[in-house]
């Protein structure tokens, strides 16, 4: 790939100053890896190459692609962090050398302790600066997508740490495509016979549901455009191999009950748009009852956003189709990346401060990132704690409860009041003495369940949580902040 090349693959063209600084990374790096060749033997920098340029699709701007251009400089030929320094500036040269400690951290066998502190090191870098995981993540799709020259056991070594670490990385950060590659690519390697059995179904259902989709595609933009609404795109898709082949599991391998094989994506202006969309396809295809997900209302965890419903399509078939605006169709593909195609803040920390309007990402759905190295803090350098934290709350499927006043508090399955009231405000966390749920008291043990409504019972006075309380919460957030609270107190917490 040439610098040219690179330009391309931009989502957002750059300026002409981002452009010089771009192809000095490019000339930089191409010049240290000058002779380098990979195990498949191609030349090294286009790995380098391929790296900045998925970061360039997905919306990240020169700095991002520069430092990507640039991460495997000082691991990998004569040239020095302090060279990298002294020529691109210390914004980049951090950015490097968090790629480069990240790169040293592998799974080899089953050594628990190395899972955990490679964990620890990707967690860290992702609270320190967003960007170093983002590239790191572009890093390994690239390498997964070039993995057939390494030896059979390697390979499987890489695809398991690929499934285990970096596609759930993705999924929490929200960036779908990025996600779904890695999982496939890993399942590939991981189970190839089931691999190619899930392909070859998918190639064979879409195959011989192409005709119902273009059908189905030409009869909703007639539908909606005689409804005057604007259509700006539609389009079918087939589902990811790995997620296919989950759900073909859960179903014992029935493929009539897996409904979403094929679906159609209807993207029109704005959101009251895809409300009086969803209708308009209702009036057109019958929808199966219990089948409408609204996570527009209620967005995942991962800040996914879009209206989903399954329908008697054409000929009968069973179809599902998701309605989005355009800027929730980005996100979905891109998550957190989204953020500096939509945003015109300068920095990563920008985003985390600053507060957005309704339609851009909320600051909470990526609060989690701030909290980290408060659990690491919490934690110590005990890795086993720290990897029991970050299952809870990271990994954990997650629920939607609501404040009196309708704010969304997303939580951890199992999550109690207490846990809610800490996820609203710490002060009121300590000040909490009993809750509500739906409007009925409960006791603050209460497992909340998704959709309910949580009122907050507080003493006006200054008060100190309940020791007690450590055994009843499920977040680790809230379990830092009663031992903060409490050591303040100078009571001592196990």
């Amino acid at each position: 790939m040439t610098l040219d090349e690179l330009f391309a693959r931009y989502k957002n063209p750059l300026n002409q100053q981002q452009r010089k600084f771009v192809a000095e990374a490019f000339e930089f790096a191409k010049k240290a890896h000058e002779g380098q060749k990979r195990k498949s033997g191609g030349e090294y920098f286009q790995h380098c190459i391929e790296t900045a340029a998925i970061l360039a699709e997905i919306g990240m701007r020169s700095k991002t692609t520069a430092a990507a251009l640039l991460h495997d400089v000082p691991e990998d030929t004569d040239k020095t962090l302090e060279d990298v320094r002294a020529k691109f500036g210390d914004e980049i040269a951090k950015l490097v050398d968090g790629i480069t400690k990240l790169g040293k951290f592998k799974l080899r066998g089953d050594k628990k302790e190395v899972q955990l502190e490679n964990l620890r090191k990707i967690f860290m870098a992702m609270a320190e600066d967003i960007r170093v995981v983002l590239i790191k993540l572009a890093d390994r799709l690239h390498n997964m997508r070039t993995l057939d020259a390494l030896p059979p056991e390697k390979k499987k070594r890489i695809a398991r740490e690929t499934m285990e670490i970096y596609a759930p990385i993705a999924n929490r950060l929200g960036i779908g495509e990025i996600k779904g590659e890695l999982e496939d690519l890993s399942f590939k390697y991981l189970d190839p016979e089931n691999f190619q059995l899930a392909k070859d179904l998918i190639d064979k259902e879409f195959t011989e549901r192409k005709e119902d989709v273009d059908v189905a595609i030409r009869e909703l933009r007639k539908e909606l455009s005689t409804y005057k609404i604007k259509v700006l795109d539609v389009h079918g898709r087939a589902k990811h191999i790995y997620r296919f082949f989950l759900k073909l599991q859960k179903h014992d391998m029935n493929l009539d009950r897996v409904y979403d094989v094929v679906a159609v994506r209807v993207i029109v202006p704005e959101v009251p748009d895809c409300y009086e969309a969803l209708g308009i396809v209702h009036k057109k295809y019958r929808p199966l009852v219990g089948r409408i997900k609204d996570y527009i209302s209620l967005p995942k965890p991962n800040g996914y956003r879009s209206l989903h419903t399954t329908v008697f399509g054409p000929r009968g078939r069973i179809l599902e189709i998701q309605i989005r605006t355009p800027r929730m169709h980005t996100e979905a593909e891109f998550g957190i990346a989204a953020h500096w195609i939509y945003s015109s803040a300068k920095t990563w920390r920008d985003y985390f401060l600053r507060r957005y309007s309704p339609e851009e990402i909320p600051e909470q759905e990526l609060f989690w990132v701030k909290q980290l190295r408060e659990w690491q803090t919490e934690t110590g350098q005990n890795s086993e704690d720290f990897l029991k934290s970050v299952k809870i709350d990271f990994f954990q499927n997650h629920i939607f409860a609501f404040t009196p006043k309708g704010d969304i508090i997303n939580l951890p399955e199992g999550a109690t009041p207490i846990d809610f009231s800490y996820a609203v405000h710490s002060e009121i966390g300590a000040r909490t003495t009993g809750a509500k749920v739906d409007g009925k008291l409960v006791a603050l043990d209460y497992k909340i369940h998704n959709g309910q409504v949580v009122e907050i019972l507080t003493s006006k006075e200054i008060k100190l949580p309940n020791q007690d309380w450590l055994r009843i919460v499920s977040t680790t957030y809230a379990k830092s902040r009663i031992r903060q609270q409490l050591r303040k107190a100078g009571i001592q917490t196990r």
